[in-house]
């Protein structure tokens, strides 16, 4: 496999931007070698600077539930680019997005719409934080939303893969209000709600964990989340950003039946362009500026382009009937596939699955938490990638990130990436 020409963009990008990559997860630095410079994406396959194609299972980190550039997305976004790309004002595409967002997802009653998950999680928390009056937060050890201060307390995703679990230039006042908890142990949030009891304004959580590695909620976890908050008069947060729409209509609440007070959504609601939203109970979002004192704006959000895709995203999901079912057949034929192999060959791996996220883990035991994932052999995932990839499959570049399943994912692309795997197993 040639790499001359991402070798020389990953070089020169390096001259002016840290570490020659705009997310530090994009930089191979967990699985060895140098990144790939995409040139162009379609359906379930990318294509780099050299020419190179590769079955894709990271999908923009999710939210390309259709496969890249769908003709349906693509002729809307250019659709709405002939009248222009950013007002600063409002349109109506905008009210027919957050419409479709309430319609589809239970717990959200009202919505605002921002321009990343990153940002709706920030807001979502200084929400919290005015409506009960409390400063503390709970979050869980492994799970990741975003880079904002008060979530950069034994974060997952990129700070994990960095050995970086506590960035520097996050204040120690603030650091303070954030508890950690242990994910799929109800014992340590009910420690730390008794402890801090009347300070504690939000539990946010990850539904179903993807940057830690996919790992599911155990029975009983997201039900004795919604009690404990009850009790303690404590909101709920569900971080949906990956889950929202891909696991169900509804995303993850819809699928394991509990509502959260607030909900974060992410780049799926602008079939892969740059957008979020958090949103909730009517009573709690009415605190946000202009019709409450709490203060959030941003020029970009609800833009024009990627309000297009997201309408056109949501249609397609409306639409198709049977999709998620189809999903699901492939993320089993899939991940049965991948352990067959390794398991003749003695191989200790598991693999975490729901739906159309899933994560290989190269270690015996149950991964349940950020600790269990933890103990995952890396060095023999990073070898893995590397043959994955040059059998032209390209998985995400840490063994602390989900893969992703889309619509584009036949049965043929399925097989094809179980015959590189195979043969990649051959070589470990």
């Amino acid at each position: 496999m040639k790499t001359t020409r991402s070798g020389k963009l990953f070089r020169r990008a390096a001259r002016v931007i840290p570490g020659g990559v705009n997310s530090p997860v994009r930089a191979f630095r967990s699985v060895g070698g140098e990144p790939l410079f995409i040139a162009r994406a379609r359906g379930a396959r990318l294509r780099d600077a050299d020419g190179n194609d590769f079955i894709d299972f990271v999908g923009s980190w999710g939210p390309m539930l259709f496969g890249h550039a769908h003709p349906r997305m693509v002729a809307a976004v250019r659709k709405a680019l002939r009248s222009g790309t950013s007002f600063g004002a409002p349109t109506g595409a905008e009210t027919r997005l957050a419409e479709a967002i309430v319609a589809m997802v239970p717990s959200v009653e009202s919505v605002r719409l921002v321009n990343s998950g990153t940002e709706a999680t920030m807001s979502a928390i200084r929400l919290a934080r005015a409506f009960t009056g409390r400063d503390k937060i709970i979050k869980f050890a492994g799970c990741y939303h975003g880079h904002a201060d008060s979530f950069l307390i034994r974060a997952g995703s990129g700070a994990l893969t960095l050995g970086i679990p506590d960035s520097p230039g996050v204040p120690r006042d603030l650091a303070r209000h954030t508890l950690t908890c242990r994910y799929n142990d109800l014992g340590s949030v009910r420690r730390a709600a008794a402890g801090h009891r009347g300070r504690i304004a939000a539990v946010i959580v990850e539904p179903v964990v993807g940057n830690m590695g996919c790992v599911p909620p155990e029975p009983g976890f997201l039900r004795g989340l919604r009690r404990l908050c009850d009790r303690h008069g404590m909101l709920l947060i569900f971080d949906e950003v990956m889950t929202g729409f891909r696991l169900a209509p509804g995303g993850a609440q819809e699928k394991y039946r509990v509502r959260p007070d607030l909900t974060t959504l992410g780049k799926i609601i602008g079939g892969g362009l740059p957008v979020g939203a958090y949103g909730g109970r009517k009573k709690i979002m009415g605190m946000v500026a202009p019709a409450g004192p709490v203060y959030q704006a941003g020029t970009l959000s609800g833009n024009p382009l990627a309000v297009a895709a997201g309408l056109e995203m949501l249609a397609m999901i409306r639409e198709r009937q049977g999709l998620y079912i189809a999903l699901e057949h492939a993320g089993r034929a899939l991940t049965e596939g991948l352990s067959e192999p390794l398991t003749k060959k003695g191989i200790p791996h598991r693999i975490n699955r729901v739906g159309s996220m899933f994560t290989l883990f190269f270690t015996p035991d149950r991964v349940v938490d950020f600790e269990s994932a933890g103990r995952a052999d890396t060095a023999l995932f990073g070898k893995y990638f590397r043959e994955m990839l040059a059998r032209g499959v390209y998985l995400p570049p840490s063994q602390y990130e989900a893969a992703f399943i889309s619509a584009a994912h036949t049965d043929g692309v399925i097989g094809r990436t179980l015959r590189a795997h195979r043969s990649a197993v051959a070589r470990l």
